[in-house]
């Protein structure tokens, strides 16, 4: 357990000390964040705010993973180096998205077929490759079966899994990146789904079927929880660092090199640790602003009207006159619940198969 605390501190302190130093180098290049016009007034005054701080903590969760490996003298597992792998990957072609943007000055950054090939090369060599190396009980990263709080129905074979896989990492990123359009608000809430991960991690270590002294008992078919807590552990603390210089007054954004990264670790995460279903829960708060925007976009196709006055949905009640720190605190009280409707749920299945 001692790895899970060295990872999220190490993770903590890298992005409290480092991004500073990252929004200095930003700010000196003029890498700063483009603002539509058509977004809420209160807006415009980010505009130049340095972005692309998903670096930041990218870099310092790998290295947290890293350093907690060489500390604890203790071997990565292909679970964890895959939702690290997924991480990163996703954050690259969020780089390439945001550099577009600031350097060639393209407001949309990466052509819409350009990003989506590359989410689709990162996600398909992740899906492919989570249904390999098993370990000596045969357990591979991922299951071809669907999960709740854990394994359960039929397996859909390989071919499925991998467009089930992609679903989710697009759904995810996506997700994060749409519900990053306030100061902190996608950043606190990760950190909260993060801690629910490193807990589930903790759980499902303590009750692997790799632990259980007989046969019979109801235990959790995961190759390598302890290792996926070591990797939520330093996500959690590399976004809370994070956190404190982009809260509002943001002094840096994430930027789509961020969120990206941040929606590909929570769909690895779920997809490892046998949970898929359970992360629609957890990560309630993006699930409910991704529907915002689909309901927005198919009523104004459909009927011609718009149901929110602007989408995602934080900005909805930006525009009906909340502060935008008042925006962010109820949304973040919003994810809160749903961790512990999720933590819950999770409990219970577990009391349930008991």
């Amino acid at each position: 357990m001692k790895q899970i605390l060295f990872s999220g501190v190490i993770g903590l302190f890298l992005t409290l000390i480092g991004t500073p130093l990252l929004i200095k180098l930003l700010a000196r290049k003029g890498y700063g964040q483009y603002i539509r016009d058509d977004g809420p007034r209160g807006h415009h005054g980010k505009r130049g705010t340095p972005t692309m701080g998903g670096i930041a903590f990218i870099l310092a969760t790998i290295i947290a993973y890293a350093l907690t490996k060489v500390i604890t003298s203790s071997e990565p597992t292909f679970s964890g180096v895959l939702v690290l792998f997924l991480f990163a990957g996703m954050g690259l072609v969020g780089f390439l998205d945001d550099y577009i943007k600031i350097v060639k000055q393209r407001s949309l950054g990466l052509r819409a077929k350009a990003k989506m090939a590359g989410q689709l090369i990162v996600g398909v060599a992740f899906a492919i490759l989570s249904l390999n190396f098993a370990d000596a009980r045969g357990q591979t990263p991922a299951s071809d079966k669907l999960s709740f709080t854990q394994d359960f129905g039929w397996q859909i074979g390989p071919v499925i899994f991998v467009i089930w896989a992609l679903f989710m990492i697009l759904a995810m990123s996506n997700g994060v990146n749409l519900t990053d359009g306030l100061d902190g608000l996608a950043t606190g809430a990760s950190v909260m789904v993060f801690g629910a991960y490193t807990f589930i991690g903790v759980w499902q270590y303590q009750e692997s079927c790799a632990n259980m002294p007989t046969a019979g008992q109801a235990c959790y078919e995961v190759r390598d929880p302890l290792d996926l807590a070591i990797v939520a552990s330093a996500l959690m603390g590399a976004c809370f660092g994070f956190l404190w210089w982009n809260t509002s007054p943001a002094k840096i954004f994430m930027g789509d090199t961020g969120s990206l990264a941040l929606g590909g670790a929570l769909a690895g995460l779920a997809i490892c640790s046998r949970t898929e279903l359970l992360l629609a829960l957890l990560g309630g708060l993006f699930v409910l602003i991704t529907m915002s925007v689909v309901i927005q976009v198919g009523s104004f196709r459909m009927t011609g009207k718009r149901v929110f006055r602007m989408a995602p949905l934080q900005h909805h009640f930006e525009l009906k006159g909340w502060s935008e720190v008042l925006v962010v605190v109820r949304f973040w009280i919003i994810q809160g619940m749903c961790v512990i409707v999720g933590l819950g749920i999770f409990y219970a299945g577990w009391a349930a198969a008991k």
